[in-house]
Order: C-alpha cells, then structure tokens, then sequence
C-alpha cells in the first residue's frame, strides 16, 4: 500500500508520522473529555460509544509511539495532541451547552420588571423575600437550560445590570418551566448546528 522507503524516510518519521499521532491524540483526548463531562452531567447513554472511539485511537497511536521511541518528534506530537485534544473537547462541550443550571438572582432594587421580562420569556421563577446584609432582598430561583443562559443574562443585565447571581449545575430536574428555543434539541442536527454555525446570506 505505502512505498517501504517512504515509510523509512525522514520527511514520514519526523513530519507525517508526528502529524498522525498529534491528530490520534486529539480525537481521543477530546473524546476522553466530552466523556468525562457528559458522566459528570448525566448524559450516559452515549458515554460507551465515546469510550468505545476513545480506546481504539489511543491504541493506533500507543503502537505508533512505542515502534519510534527513538524519534523524539512523536513524544512532542503526543503531548501537543493531548494539550490540544484537552482544549478542543472543553470547547465542543462549550458550544453544546449540555443539561440545566440554577440559577439564583439576589437583588435589592425593584425587580417587577426583571420578573416580568423573565416570565414573558417563559423563565419559570420561585421568588422569596429575604434580608440581605444592607436591608430587605429579592431571591428568584430558576432552573435553566445552559444554552439560554445567554439570553437569560442579556435580559437580567438590561433590567437589573447591579443585581448579584450565580450559577450551579443540575444533574436531573423534573417538571421545570422553560423557554422555546429556535431550533429545539428534539430537531434534527441541533448540535450540529450548535457547533458549525451557518450564516446566512444577506
């Protein structure tokens, strides 16, 4: 299939060879971190064919590493494709926005129109009054989806930009009011369009 000089040759051991184990390595780092985040989420189902995927490029690579030991080019590839692979499945696991959030608003002023604007945007709100540290408060709970955070924030920053809130993760959640999205995860392609975002023309 491949000519044996060109196997042997310096332009394969020292460039193209590296480049295949960079890229080994960044499939199945970032395979190994999508898995890891997708546990930590609850998302299991797919969690096996990621392990699947994972275990086999690391081992196309492992025996790639281990026939060149003496090519120092290949160790570099190695730990730049897991640096790399490492980055890239944060990434990917970023622009997917996977599962629910809490989300806890506190704020002093008058937020009636910050709780109307949430709920006209189908935020489902438990509100409680509390005492702050310089007086009377306004606690909102809400559980989200991590993909509306965006909007969610836009709307708490225009309404009430001094308001303090924070964020925690949510492993399951049951019977929660939340917003309609364009392009719903139950569609077709929703995270492949998540992740490859096309423009439209003008």
């Amino acid at each position: 299939m491949f000519d044996p000089e060109f196997l042997q040759s310096n332009l394969f051991n020292w460039l193209i060879l590296p480049l295949l184990i960079f890229t080994s390595r960044l499939f199945d780092v970032s395979l190994g971190t999508m898995r890891h985040i997708f546990i930590a989420r609850g998302f299991r189902n797919i969690v096996p064919v990621f392990g699947f995927f994972e275990v086999l490029i690391w081992l196309i690579a492992i025996s790639q590493v281990m026939k060149n030991l003496n090519n120092a080019a290949c160790y570099l590839a190695w730990a730049g494709g897991f640096a790399a692979g490492t980055y890239l499945g944060m990434y990917i696991e970023h622009k997917l926005a996977l599962g629910t959030q809490v989300l806890r608003i506190i704020t002093h002023r008058d937020c009636a129109d910050l709780i109307a604007a949430l709920r006209q945007e189908q935020v489902g709100l438990t509100i409680i009054n509390g005492e702050g540290s310089t007086g009377p408060v306004k606690i909102l709970f809400a559980i989200i989806k991590r993909k509306n955070f965006i909007k969610i924030g836009a709307i708490i920053e225009n309404h009430n930009p001094n308001a303090f809130y924070t964020l925690e993760d949510v492993r399951t959640a049951n019977q929660g009011v939340f917003p309609e999205l364009i392009g719903k995860p139950e569609e077709s392609f929703y995270y492949f369009r998540k992740l490859f975002p096309v423009r439209k023309g003008k």
